[in-house]
């Protein structure tokens, strides 16, 4: 029976990427000896916002999602930011291999409205690992689980998130609208003759926040 145990040596932003995309680098380890030939390794990464401090501007961030800092010893709970997997390939004793990370800007993801609402110090991740792991075996071939106690902490730099959006997005971000409300949209911003969904938007928040007698 196999035995590994898994640690992450860095998470870096992937500037090559087709969408954005985060790398962790893993050091894998088996202890028994046993000759690996392969593994089809599945990982969960969860946030674990409870593991860090924030400060008052990161606060007024998170209201939505944790309400005040009052409730925040109920609300702060790990959630699920996503799932990725690798093939790994033979080796005995340890080897490294990367990660892949696929990481969204949709605002409607819990994970990236938690992030964007960070601007400085680190993210507790947790990275939970299962998957089949492939072994000679006594007739020749082997195969066997990883077991569910596998997991490995790391604490993400918020700077490397920055970063990995900011060579995909620059300067923007992403919101997701009901069809008909794009139409109106669309149809405000012909009304107004206004040419960018960035002063349509801008437009609308001027009118709203004008004086009740003004409108």
């Amino acid at each position: 029976m196999t035995r590994l145990s898994f640690a992450v040596l860095d998470v870096v932003a992937e500037p090559y990427a087709v969408a954005p995309q985060l790398t962790a680098r893993l050091r894998i380890e088996e202890t028994t000896g046993e000759q690996i030939h392969a593994i089809a390794l599945r990982c969960q990464v969860r946030i674990e916002p409870q593991r860090r401090r924030y400060t008052e501007t990161e606060e007024a961030g998170l209201l939505a999602q944790f309400g005040g800092r009052t409730r925040w010893r109920d609300t702060l709970r790990p959630f699920l930011w996503m799932h990725c997997n690798t093939m790994v390939q033979g080796f005995r004793d340890r080897c490294e291999v990367d990660l892949p990370l696929p990481c969204s800007y949709d605002f409607e993801v819990t994970g990236s409205k938690y992030l964007h609402a960070l601007s400085e110090g680190v993210i507790p991740i947790a990275l939970l690992f299962s998957g089949t792991i492939f072994t000679k075996g006594t007739r020749g071939f082997g195969v066997e689980q990883v077991a569910w106690d596998c997991e490995a902490s790391y604490s993400l730099p918020v700077a490397v998130w920055q970063q990995v959006i900011e060579l995909n997005f620059p300067h923007t971000g992403w919101l997701r609208l009901d069809r008909d409300v794009l139409a109106d949209l669309a149809r405000y911003q012909a009304e107004h003759g206004l040419t960018t969904w960035d002063t349509t938007v801008q437009s609308l928040l001027a009118a709203a926040n004008e004086p009740e007698g003004v409108r």
